[in-house]
């Protein structure tokens, strides 16, 4: 499966080393490479979240389809008729 990990890491690695090059105070740095560390862990779970549940979707959507294609819509249709028939029928 497709993981949007190496993305993201590239992504907060840029950052950390923005900050690592221009900010010189060390505690705000430290604060600020914090703060990324942070925004990693959480884009990296809300991915695998998102990731999980479009997988789901998406099984469960194949399976509907593959069980529509194996309904009988002659016997439905023959079914349907024969209850027609029998309400014009009775009257």
């Amino acid at each position: 499966m497709f993981t949007f990990d190496p993305v993201i890491d590239a992504i907060q690695s840029s950052k950390k080393s923005f900050v690592n090059t221009f900010i010189t105070n060390e505690k705000i740095a430290k604060s600020l490479n914090d703060y990324v560390d942070s925004q990693t862990a959480y884009t990296k779970e809300a991915m695998n979240a998102t990731t999980t549940m479009v997988t789901a979707v998406m099984s469960e959507t194949t399976k509907g389809m593959q069980d529509l294609t194996k309904f009988d819509y002659t016997k439905f249709g023959e079914g349907m008729m024969k209850g027609w028939l029998n309400n014009v029928n009775k009257k």
